[in-house]
């Protein structure tokens, strides 16, 4: 799975292709998070001459980077980056979300990225940490935006929906909780099947579906750090024996719970 890779255009403009999907033109102001990037090409506009086939990357002061013709004025300034998830069950939530978000004139994500422009070129006290915190607030803000305008499938568009909203929630707050589509349908005042159509419309899987996820990941996690017993862990995640939560998981993951956990807890070899 590829690193979650953002950029914010600056200044010109230029197209974006991924290895699998159509390019996007960018232009100064937008801003483009792509949550599982593999391979893709950032080129310019128009196509250049012969003179320009020749490029190279020069490394300048203040953390800049120029790529291609070294003289004249740059196509496109942008800032970019990518984020490393802290969690091995990132792919729950890369699954999830869409394939790009791509926000166009938000005012509050030009604030924010210019706040990081400035402090990265700074070395204020503290730098580090602030840009780690406006960088999750970039993020977050790029995210909620998304959720207003992605057409696609995903979390962010069941987040954006009050009703399922407020069913996702309980889903993650309380997974051990016996639920069906009956209860949770109730808690979004809709009917069983309006609320299981607009569910899987919403997020791309049915609402059982989602659920299991959320709570094989959540084992996944309960194991790797080794709280409490495979009886324990099954209850917290929703299954009232050790022997049905096991064959859930075994399904689910590939492996028995015992044998992740151990698989987990090897040193790496040399």
């Amino acid at each position: 799975m590829g690193r979650p890779y953002y950029c914010a255009i600056l200044e010109g403009c230029c197209v974006f292709t991924p290895t699998c999907g159509e390019s996007i033109l960018l232009r100064e102001g937008d801003f483009l998070l792509v949550p599982a990037a593999d391979d893709f090409v950032m080129s310019a506009l128009e196509p250049k001459g012969p003179d320009d086939s020749a490029t190279s990357t020069t490394f300048l002061p203040r953390n800049e980077v120029r790529h291609g013709r070294q003289s004249g004025p740059p196509d496109v300034r942008l800032l970019v980056g990518h984020c490393v998830f802290g969690s091995p069950d990132a792919a729950l939530l890369v699954s999830l979300l869409p394939q790009r978000v791509h926000i166009r004139g938000e005012k509050r994500l030009t604030t924010l990225v210019q706040l990081v422009r400035d402090e990265s070129l700074e070395m204020r006290p503290a730098r580090d940490v602030v840009l780690a915190r406006l960088l999750e607030v970039l993020l977050i803000e790029a995210l909620r935006s998304a959720a207003e305008t992605q057409a696609s499938p995903g979390l962010l568009r069941g987040l954006a929906d009050e009703r399922l909203a407020s069913a996702l929630r309980q889903m993650h707050e309380k997974p051990a909780q016996p639920w069906t589509i009956a209860s949770l349908a109730k808690i979004a005042a809709l009917s069983r099947s309006a609320f299981f159509e607009r569910f899987q419309c919403a997020v791309g899987v049915p609402p059982m579906s989602y659920l299991l996820a959320w709570r094989m990941a959540l084992a996944k996690s309960l194991l790797r750090r080794e709280e409490g017993s495979i009886a324990a862990i099954a209850e917290r995640v929703g299954y009232r024996s050790a022997s049905t939560f096991s064959v859930a998981f075994t399904r689910h993951v590939g492996m028995a719970p015992t044998r992740y956990a151990r698989e987990r807890e090897a040193p790496p070899q040399p």
